[in-house]
């Protein structure tokens, strides 16, 4: 028996407030992936409040006031765009829609934070880079796997208080458990979804940049392919890229919906190894195979020695109430807007050059 993983599961994390009740006001649209419902709880967490909700589809808007009661249900986005008190709109509609509806928000005035991947072509991305320029509002990405990850937080501390030296090469790895049962139409429809490398490896582009301190990349090889799942051809189950950073730093990234039923309570063994001049950090995320204590442990080996943490519940996230903050005082803290992009690019383009190794279109 397949077994499920939850596609609403959005963990929580202590995060401290940043602002009153009332002071930054946003609302929820379009909410076709879970992922919209950690996007919430970071920005409640971190004394956003949360007014409107909206979606076509009244059962999604149903499940999502059990889970935010003290929201209203808007009759259309527009309504969410009227108001003047909203500041922000978060989504996570189907992926080819992000981009347009994220343009639309922003030229409604308000600032945009959308579940990734942001775009499925690169027509999409220069016409919100052209909306954010013109407008000044944010275009924001939840590349939670970072973001919203102790582990992946406090990797990042240790990175720039040069622990490990000079970063050299980050290897990102994100399998992902694929509960083919439950994932709608648009999950197997490579036009609404974007391809693999598009669509979850948005995260490792996001750490890569992230940790290497990178600013852009050349892709210098990609690959995808569908292995074993014959039945929904257009659903790619593989993807790996290799890139090369401007300042000279690598990355190897492999995703894939091969996580087998017997790995416990995940959706994948989601791992980050970052190596440095003077030791390396390796991220065991969402499990550590095994281990009685299985999620945010992060071992660094130094010259000083071997170093293992758990750091669940002691690090909290910073992501949500920065993005408050930027949004407020029109700073860049939380993610810049050129790093925001340039990840949702590098993604495009190793999809775009991606050779496929198996399935029907590799015959």
């Amino acid at each position: 028996m397949e077994k499920r993983y939850n596609m609403n599961a959005a963990p929580t994390v202590e995060t401290r407030p940043v602002v009153k009740p009332g002071e930054f006001v946003f609302a929820a649209a379009h909410l076709d992936h879970g992922h919209v419902y950690g996007q919430c709880n970071g920005l409640i967490a971190a004394g956003g409040t949360l007014k409107w909700i909206y979606d076509p589809q009244p059962e999604r808007v149903a499940d999502f006031v059990k889970a935010f009661p003290q929201a209203k249900v808007a009759r259309s986005l527009d309504e969410i765009l009227d108001d003047p008190e909203v500041q922000l709109v978060a989504a996570a509609a189907i992926p080819n829609e992000r981009g347009p509806i994220g343009c639309r928000v922003m030229r409604g005035g308000k600032h945009y934070y959308t579940d990734k991947a942001p775009f499925t072509t690169l027509a999409q991305l220069e016409e919100a880079r052209v909306v954010a320029r013109e407008t000044g509002r944010k275009y924001m990405v939840f590349y939670g796997e970072r973001t919203h990850v102790e582990c992946g937080v406090y990797a990042g501390d240790l990175v720039q208080g040069g622990a490990i030296g000079r970063v050299i090469q980050v290897l990102g790895l994100g399998p992902h458990r694929l509960s083919k049962a439950i994932r709608p139409a648009w999950f197997f429809n490579k036009e609404q979804y974007g391809g693999i490398l598009c669509d979850i490896a948005s995260h490792q582009f996001d750490q890569y940049l992230f940790y290497s301190g990178a600013t852009d990349g050349t892709v210098a090889s990609s690959a995808v392919g569908n292995f074993a799942n014959s039945d929904t051809p257009e659903l790619e189950d593989f993807g790996e890229c290799s890139i090369i950073g401007d300042n000279g730093t690598s990355s190897y990234i492999r995703v894939d919906w091969f996580t087998p039923a017997g790995l416990k309570d995940s959706f994948g063994d989601g791992r980050t190894i970052i190596l440095g001049t003077k030791g390396y950090i390796e991220l065991r995320k969402y499990t550590d195979v095994a281990r009685k204590t299985q999620i945010n442990n992060l071992i660094l080996v130094d010259e000083k020695g071997e170093h293992f943490m758990n750091v669940s519940g002691k690090i909290g996230l910073r992501f949500d109430g920065d993005l408050i903050l930027d949004c407020l005082n029109r700073t860049e803290n939380a993610m810049t807007q050129a790093h925001a992009f340039k990840a949702a690019e590098l993604a495009l383009k190793a999809q775009a050059a991606a050779r496929v190794i198996a399935g029907p279109a590799a015959a």
